[in-house]
């Protein structure tokens, strides 16, 4: 069991697309804008999704801006790139208003607040072809063509105001190595690289998840938060994460983990997607995954607001062991 001197594990939230759905009449997957499209649509749903989340215990929410990026919002909303990247104030806007408002509801403690994640998908979600499964456009694009595409967004979120970002579903080393490469031009960031994984070994290129996650935690340990895994079935978090921290004798040498898995959806061989139904059940080994030194989870696509709670109540229940 892991060491009682780190910090309470952190809740985030859930999959935004799933949990806006309860409040939009309108089609969201397949659009290659994804949630984002609705920060020009319906901020009143956002505003309301963010709520839905804290409610439900979330210490972190990320902004819906997983499949935004300047040149996709410019080509799909045929606006300019000024108001391109004003869609990404307005998204740490949304999701501090809710925060204020959920403080206030609720009466708590500055020092409680929740905090505001920056949500950066990779160039896959923005390619919208499926690759952030894949990670194949990573031996077809320069290193410096993916830091010229990540920087606009990653800019704008953290003029914005955002606590931290959040680098998710990265499927190739060669984007996980620009977006530490992007990063040291931001020294004052903080982020959590979260990856895309085939199976309980393997990143999405094939790579092995364990040495590329470590390395990349080891490169810039002031400004990466943790590492881990998302929007990947829970079957797989165990193998994938288990032996990180097994020698981790000190605060020095641990890697604080994150993990949010989806209800169990995969991508198949084809490339076509495999969803599970809403109400598909979810048994989580919380308690597990967090000896193995999970310091942040939440869920990702078809985790709703109910199932962090419940997550949260795992959790709290673990930490009064300590």
């Amino acid at each position: 069991m892991m060491e009682h001197y780190q910090n309470a594990p952190k809740i985030l939230d859930g999959g935004f697309s799933g949990q806006l759905s309860r409040h939009v009449n309108a089609k969201i997957d397949g659009d290659p804008l994804w949630t984002a499209r609705f920060l020009k649509t319906n901020v009143d749903a956002i505003y309301a999704t963010h709520l839905d989340f804290l409610r439900a215990g979330a210490d972190i929410i990320e902004t819906n801006t997983y499949q935004a990026s300047v040149s996709g919002m410019m080509k799909y909303l045929n606006i300019s790139e000024h108001e391109s990247l004003n869609l990404f104030n307005t998204s740490v806007n949304l999701a501090r208003k809710a925060i204020d408002d959920y403080i206030r509801e609720e009466s708590i403690p500055f020092e409680s607040r929740p905090m505001v994640a920056g949500s950066c998908g990779p160039y896959g979600a923005y390619l919208h072809n499926g690759s952030e499964y894949t990670g194949s456009y990573g031996k077809n694009i320069s290193r410096q063509e993916l830091i010229d595409w990540h920087r606009p967004r990653v800019k704008a979120l953290l003029n914005a105001g955002t606590d931290l970002l959040a680098f998710e579903t990265i499927p190739c080393v060669e984007e996980a190595e620009a977006i530490l490469e992007l990063l040291k031009e931001y020294p004052h960031a903080r982020a959590w690289l979260s990856f895309s994984c085939r199976d309980g070994q393997f990143m999405s290129d094939g790579s092995v998840f364990q040495n590329t996650a470590v390395r990349c935690y080891r490169t810039l340990p002031l400004q990466i938060i943790a590492v881990g895994v998302n929007c990947i079935d829970p079957k797989y978090v165990t193998p994938l994460l288990k032996g990180i921290n097994e020698s981790a004798s000190s605060e020095q040498n641990f890697i604080p983990l994150i993990v949010y898995p989806n209800r169990g959806g995969s991508y198949s061989t084809s490339g076509e997607w495999i969803a599970v139904q809403d109400d598909h059940s979810l048994n989580l080994p919380i308690s597990e995954w967090l000896d193995l030194g999970i310091r942040y989870i939440g869920g990702c696509c078809k985790i709703f607001a109910e199932d962090i709670k419940l997550i949260r109540s795992e959790v709290n229940r673990y930490s009064k062991k300590f």
